[in-house]
């Protein structure tokens, strides 16, 4: 078995601290550094090609093998930025939207190929990682984890932001919830 763990980003600089790229915070450097201290070992780190994404990994103390670009999950219509957050039952709303089409699909898929290419590349018994965005995870979650036999999956599980999934004959499965999201950020 192969093991995928995906986090979001740490915390952000805000207001005019923001600047170009939105880098981590001081608190959110620390923040990775204590989450980081609780795992690993990694075969691979992969992140966003985002400068968050990647201090990240790095505050966590893992250095990246590759940073990758991925597809926004605010889609414009569909999803608006960080909308997700004030959805009660955000799984079972992404599987609505998932389910009517538009470009959210196509944000999923992007995810998921992603992953499993992600966890494909290591050994067998070994674990990867990761770190890449909300609004990008949770439609992506949603359909990498449904079961292939009754395609169920989207229970009420609020927005955590670190998820593990095994990979068995190049399908993700079981899918489990790690932690939880930290803050609005």
């Amino acid at each position: 078995m192969r093991w995928l763990e995906v986090r979001r980003h740490s915390l952000t600089k805000k207001g005019t601290a923001r600047g170009r790229g939105s880098h981590l915070s001081a608190e959110g450097v620390a923040l990775a550094r204590l989450v980081g201290a609780s795992l690993g070992p990694f075969a691979r780190v992969v992140t966003s090609a985002s400068p968050r994404a990647v201090e990240t990994a790095l505050a966590m103390g893992f250095a990246v093998d590759d940073a990758v670009e991925l597809p926004s999950g605010y889609v414009p219509g569909e999803v608006e930025h960080h909308q997700q957050w004030r959805w009660p039952r955000p799984y079972s709303a992404y599987a609505e939207l998932l389910g009517r089409g538009g470009g959210l699909p196509a944000v999923a898929e992007a995810y998921r190929v992603a992953w499993t290419g992600v966890v494909e590349a290591v050994p067998e018994g070994a674990a990867a990682l990761v770190v890449c965005h909300g609004g990008g995870i949770e439609p992506g979650w949603w359909p990498a984890c449904r079961t292939p036999t009754t395609g169920r999956g989207a229970r009420r599980l609020g927005t955590a932001t670190a998820r593990a999934w095994t990979l068995r004959t190049a399908a993700l499965s079981a899918c489990s919830f790690v932690g939880r999201r930290l803050g609005p950020n």
